[in-house]
């Protein structure tokens, strides 16, 4: 496990940050997904699929949507620990990602790829052919999503329509509370700060 986190302690100094490092622990029955709002110098949404023992992770300029055929840009960041998932807090400045950092959603995940035959696909080896979809069953994102690679290194999360199911859209990051704690942003910092 410690290789496939090279690159995520690499940029960060764990003296100054209170990030988890990352221990290697077995999965869990049901394969994990977080989503995190980060305010650092641009307001994203991380998105993390737990794949074996890391989370695989994206950065969504806009944030994920539950409204079928949403289009949200989704660009690939360094795998992390597992127990980032209950990562909430604040970044200090001048370290990698240095802002403040809530939990936006979490829950498990169906991994539901398959090949042309209708045949299941081990999903870190759909992740890795560039297209996968799964069943999300968080607290506030829950259905059918698809993650496709296209340009380079570039991939998109659709939400895909399922019966009649409309979402909300998105939500504002400076309103939205954690499902952790309950606080906003603005109340992590100000209690951490």
């Amino acid at each position: 496990m410690s290789e496939r986190l090279s690159d995520y302690h690499g940029k960060r100094d764990f003296g100054r940050t209170r990030e988890p490092r990352g221990r290697q622990s077995a999965p869990g029955a049901a394969p994990r997904f977080v989503v995190q709002i980060h305010d650092a110098s641009t307001m994203h949404f991380d998105f993390r699929l737990q794949v074996g023992e890391v989370l695989k992770s994206w950065s969504i300029p806009k944030g994920p949507s539950d409204v079928p055929k949403d289009k949200r840009l989704a660009v690939p960041t360094e795998d992390h620990p597992l127990e980032y998932e209950d990562f909430e807090g604040v970044i200090p400045a001048g370290e990698y990602g240095g802002g403040t950092v809530i939990v936006w959603d979490r829950g498990s995940y169906e991994p539901l790829s398959h090949d042309r035959q209708g045949r299941p696909v081990d999903f870190a080896e759909s992740l890795e052919h560039g297209h996968a979809t799964f069943r999300l069953h968080g607290t506030k994102l829950r259905g059918r999503y698809a993650l496709t690679r296209f340009r380079e290194d570039n991939w998109l999360l659709v939400k895909t329509a399922e019966g009649r199911a409309r979402g909300h859209g998105t939500p504002d990051p400076r309103r939205a509370r954690s499902v952790r704690t309950g606080r906003t942003l603005a109340q992590v910092a100000a209690e951490e700060n």
